[in-house]
């Protein structure tokens, strides 16, 4: 009698710790599909197609392992096939070679002036204090991607050899740092052979002083960074 009431004491709780268990991985679950719909959400907030086809295969990748080990067969499929789709367009952006090019512009020309009011919104969220002032401005010129117009930079020369950066400006759809790229490396012997020893700016946004630091600028005080083109 000792024994069967021992075997009844430790089978009792058996049936509990099952129950315990499953409830457990159900929110588990659960929380993988809730994940998967925030990080899909925040993916159609992207302006930029790179960073929404990033951010996009990341949740389609969680909902496509949702939806196996739920066992929902659609949803696996459907994701999956959002998986290979993001990762297709990927691979075709990354190996697509782009045609950069500059277009000097006038500080009067029409088209410069109705650029401006066009972003002026969008500029303003990046160069909060940014006032065009065409009589100061030596170096006028949108950035071209394959013939569309991805950016512009307006700068002026001052003590002779430094470039002042008053607007490096850069249309939303483009914002991968390729145009600074070509801007700060690809141009820099131009910018050298044009005179100039370092570049400087000023960045009153957190997201702005990041696209500086990834290009090479240095920050030399709050709001101050500067670029050296030539090694002192």
């Amino acid at each position: 009698m000792v024994i069967s009431k021992d075997l009844t004491i430790f089978a009792t709780p058996a049936p509990i710790f099952i129950f315990h268990s499953i409830v457990m991985d159900i929110q588990y679950l659960q929380w993988i599909g809730y994940i998967a719909s925030a990080i899909i959400a925040v993916s159609m907030t992207m302006s930029s197609i790179v960073k929404f086809r990033v951010i996009n295969l990341v949740g389609a990748t969680l909902f496509c392992t949702y939806g196996v080990l739920i066992g929902a067969v659609p949803v696996a499929l459907l994701n999956g096939f959002i998986v290979i789709v993001d990762i297709y367009y990927l691979a075709t952006i990354f190996k697509q070679k782009e045609v950069f090019e500059t277009m000097q512009v006038r500080n009067d020309n029409k088209y410069l002036k109705r650029f401006l009011e066009f972003y002026q919104d969008d500029i303003r969220r990046f160069f909060p204090g940014f006032e065009h002032r065409p009589e100061l401005n030596t170096h006028s010129f949108f950035v071209l991607r394959d013939m569309a117009v991805a950016g512009l930079f307006l700068g002026r020369r001052i003590d002779g050899h430094i470039l002042h950066v008053g607007l490096d400006y850069v249309v939303a759809e483009y914002r991968d740092f390729k145009n600074g790229k070509f801007i700060f490396h690809r141009l820099k012997k131009e910018m050298i052979a044009d005179g100039f020893t370092k570049v400087v700016t000023q960045s009153h946004t957190r997201r702005h002083q990041k696209y500086l630091k990834k290009l090479g600028f240095r920050k030399i005080s709050d709001e101050q960074f500067e670029l050296q083109l030539v090694k002192s």
